[in-house]
């Protein structure tokens, strides 16, 4: 299992690739996005692709993010799609529950997803 803590502008990022459980969570607008996410993603894309007839859960709890993070997110679940071929995927969209604005970027996520089962979660 690989535990990427928060900063200040980046979330706290569990990979456990052994159980297919997988979290995003905190705020996410890292002053280069892409060296960031490029080493999470890039290893974490090469296991999803590889995995058939797994369970995959991948939870957002995310209180703020930026235009570069949506973009990253937004390629993130279209890999997701893709792997539904093989796989079951949900995706956990968590939010506080008076946070509509949380909970509308989750729908305009969902949009986009015919396969994952994606559920949203008030806190």
């Amino acid at each position: 299992m690989t535990t990427i803590p928060a900063t200040v502008t980046t979330p706290k990022i569990v990979l456990d690739t052994q159980n297919n459980l997988f979290s995003f969570e905190g705020e996410s607008y890292p002053e280069d996005v892409n060296a960031f996410f490029d080493p999470i993603i890039a290893p974490l894309k090469t296991h999803l692709k590889n995995l058939q007839d797994a369970d995959i859960q991948f939870d957002f709890f995310l209180t703020y993010f930026n235009s570069a993070s949506t973009k990253v997110f937004f390629n993130l679940f279209a890999l997701l799609e893709e792997i539904t071929e093989f796989n079951s995927v949900t995706v956990n969209w968590k939010h506080h529950e008076e946070d509509d604005t949380a909970e509308e970027f989750g729908q305009e996520f969902k949009e986009d997803l015919d396969n994952v089962r994606f559920n949203f979660i008030a806190i």
